[in-house]
């Protein structure tokens, strides 16, 4: 293992990276395939690394391309962020919080200080967009 708690070495999953982005490019619809055919371990290692941004694991996980202001945050912010969580979207008090917690996408819904909901899986994104734009309070 190594020191960072990963059971992938570095150079394997930087070598990784390199190749997909030479089949890839900037298509970050081929690159969530390429990414769902890799061992699992190594899909997960590479999800939450600084070898990947927060926008591509996003799509990968989501499958749909958010709005301009949230991509544009997205991909300022490496995949290893999203462990912590990287708030992606605001409408009035309430912010968006996109995470990865035991290889699953989450939304988190926060007043700013506390959470207030939190959505896990496929649907996430759309269920906290959902309760964002009509709160039920």
């Amino acid at each position: 293992m190594n020191p960072d708690g990963s059971t992938v070495p570095y150079p394997t999953l930087v070598a990784l990276a390199d190749h997909l982005f030479e089949e890839c490019e900037d298509d970050v619809k081929c690159l969530s395939h390429r990414i769902d055919a890799l061992d699992s371990n190594l899909r997960h290692e590479l999800l939450v690394s600084d070898l990947l941004n927060a926008y591509q694991v996003f799509y990968y996980f989501f499958r749909i391309l958010p709005d301009e202001l949230v991509g544009e945050r997205l991909e300022l912010e490496p995949a290893s962020s999203l462990t912590r969580g990287v708030k992606i979207d605001e409408v009035e008090l309430l912010d968006l919080v996109f995470s990865v917690k035991d290889n699953e996408p989450v939304i988190m819904v926060s007043d700013g200080e506390h959470p207030l909901v939190t959505f896990t899986g496929k649907s996430a994104y759309t269920d906290g967009l959902k309760y964002i734009e009509n709160p039920p309070y």
